[in-house]
C-alpha cells in the first residue's frame, strides 16, 4: 500500500471512531473495532502485569532514567515538553540523551528487512545517532522529524533513534558518555525501569471516547495514569483546567500536576532561517499547510495572532511532503493572493528544499509556558541533578 492511501485508510479511520463518519457501513465497522478494542485493552493489562510481578523482567541501566509519554495516540503536544526537560537538565549539569523510537522515519525496504532478520543484523548494528551532543550528523528522513527537531534545537544534548531503546541507552552511556536519558514517548516502554513517569494530558481532549485502541485513541485504560509520577496538562486555558485536575487527582492521588500551554515565541523563514516577530502576521494573508494530529489548534492559533487564513491545507500527521507537493502549495498561496505560506516546526524539517520560492515560507515557533506547578517541575530538575553530585 502506497503512502498517500494509507494516509486515507488512517483518516478515514479516525473519522470512523470520532463518529464523524456516518452510514451502516460505518456503524458495522465501530462494532468491529470495539470487540478488538476490548481484546486489545486485555493483552494490555496482562503486559503490565507480568512486568509487574517480575515475569518478564525490566532492564535497569544504572543512570537516571525519565518518560515522558500519554496515555492517548498524538497530538499532546510532547516534543515541546521533552526539549523543556532536556535543557533543563542539560544546563543543570546533566548529560543527557533523548531515545526515540523514531516514528515514521525512513524504512528499509521489504527485502532489506528480511535480510536484516535473517542475519541478525538489527541485533547487531548500532542504533541511529541524531545527534552526539555536538553536532546534528543525519537528516529527519533518516531519524524521524521528531528527532531531527529535537536535536536542531538543543545543542549539547544527544539523540539516539532505535525500537530498542535499553540497546539505545547503553549506546548512549557508553559511546557518548550519557548519566541521564529521556525515553521519548516512553510511558508504554515497560523493557527500560524509569525513575519517573511523565505523563501528558491534552486538556482540549483529555481522553478521547474513554475507549482504548482500536475503537478510541488510548493506548491504555485511563486508570492506568496512576503509573505516573508528573502530570503535565498541555493546552490549557489561561485560567487553569480545575475539572480535569480533579479528574486527574481521583485517577492519581500521588503525582504532581502542572498546567502549560503552547505558546507561539516567532516565525523562522523554512529555507533562509530569517525570525520574525508574531507582529507580522497581523492582518498577513496566510495559505497554513500542516501534517500533525491536530490541525484546528494550529488554524486557531494563526487566527488568534490576527492572520487573515485563506485556506488551510491539512495532510495526515507526520506527512513526507514531495517537492512537487510542495510547490502545489506554493502555487496554491499564489492564486489565492497569499503573502506567505505558514507551517508548524514540524512539518518544516519534513519540506524538500526549494531554491528562492516565489512566497516566502515560515514556521511557527512554539514553546512551552508553566500556568502552573513551576515550582514543582523545578523541584524535579534540581532533586535529579542533586542526586548526581552526591
Amino acid at each position: 500500500m502506497n503512502h498517500n492511501r494509507l494516509e486515507k485508510l488512517e483518516s478515514y479511520v479516525l473519522a470512523v471512531i470520532e463518529g464523524r463518519q456516518k452510514g451502516v457501513k460505518a456503524a458495522g465497522l465501530r462494532a468491529v473495532l470495539g470487540s478488538l478494542s476490548n481484546i486489545f485493552g486485555v493483552i494490555v493489562q496482562v503486559r503490565i502485569w507480568l512486568y509487574r510481578h517480575r515475569i518478564i523482567r525490566d532492564t535497569t541501566l544504572g543512570c537516571q532514567v525519565l518518560s515522558v509519554g500519554n496515555l492517548t495516540v498524538g497530538g499532546t503536544g510532547k516534543t515541546p515538553v521533552v526539549e523543556v526537560f532536556a535543557r533543563n537538565l542539560n544546563n543543570s549539569g546533566r548529560r543527557v540523551a533523548i531515545l526515540s523510537r523514531g516514528y515514521k522515519k525512513k524504512q528499509p525496504t521489504f527485502a532489506e528487512r528480511v535480510y536484516n532478520r535473517l542475519t541478525f543484523k538489527n541485533r547487531r548494528s548500532p542504533p541511529i545517532v541524531v545527534s552526539d551532543g555536538k553536532r546534528v550528523l543525519i537528516d529527519s528522513d533518516t531519524g524521524g522529524d521528531e528527532p531531527y527537531m529535537l536535536a536542531s534545537n538543543l545543542p549539547g544534548v544527544a539523540v539516539v533513534v532505535g525500537r530498542d531503546r535499553v540497546k539505545s541507552g547503553r549506546y548512549a552511556i557508553q559511546k557518548l558518555g550519557c548519566d541521564t536519558l529521556i525515553l521519548d514517548d516512553g510511558f508504554q516502554y515497560l523493557a527500560l525501569k524509569h525513575r519517573l513517569d511523565i505523563t501528558l494530558v491534552d486538556a482540549s481532549n483529555p481522553f478521547g471516547n474513554e475507549r482504548v485502541l482500536p475503537r478510541g485513541i488510548l493506548r491504555e485504560p485511563v486508570r492506568n495514569i496512576r503509573r505516573a509520577g508528573f502530570i503535565f496538562i498541555t493546552k490549557s486555558q489561561p485560567q487553569g483546567e480545575p475539572e480535569l485536575r480533579r479528574r486527574l487527582r481521583e485517577l492519581n492521588p500521588r503525582a504532581e500536576i502542572s498546567e502549560c500551554r503552547h505558546c507561539s515565541r516567532y516565525l523562522e523563514d523554512v529555507f533562509t532561517s530569517e525570525q520574525l516577530g508574531l507582529d507580522v502576521l497581523s492582518d498577513l494573508k496566510v495559505l497554513a499547510v500542516s501534517g500533525i494530529a491536530a490541525p484546528q489548534s494550529f488554524e486557531n492559533e494563526l487566527v488568534k495572532l490576527g492572520a487573515d487564513l485563506l485556506d488551510h491545507k491539512a495532510y495526515a500527521d507526520h506527512h513526507r511532503y514531495s517537492q512537487q507537493e510542495l510547490l502545489d502549495v506554493i502555487n496554491a498561496g499564489l492564486n489565492l493572493g497569499a503573502d506567505a505560506i505558514v507551517t508548524t516546526e514540524k512539518d518544516a524539517v519534513r519540506f524538500p528544499r526549494i531554491e528562492r520560492p516565489p512566497i516566502p515560507v515560515y514556521y511557527l515557533r512554539v514553546e512551552i509556558e508553566m500556568l502552573s506547578g513551576a515550582d514543582a517541575f523545578n523541584d524535579w530538575i534540581n532533586r535529579i541533578c542533586f542526586r548526581e553530585r552526591e
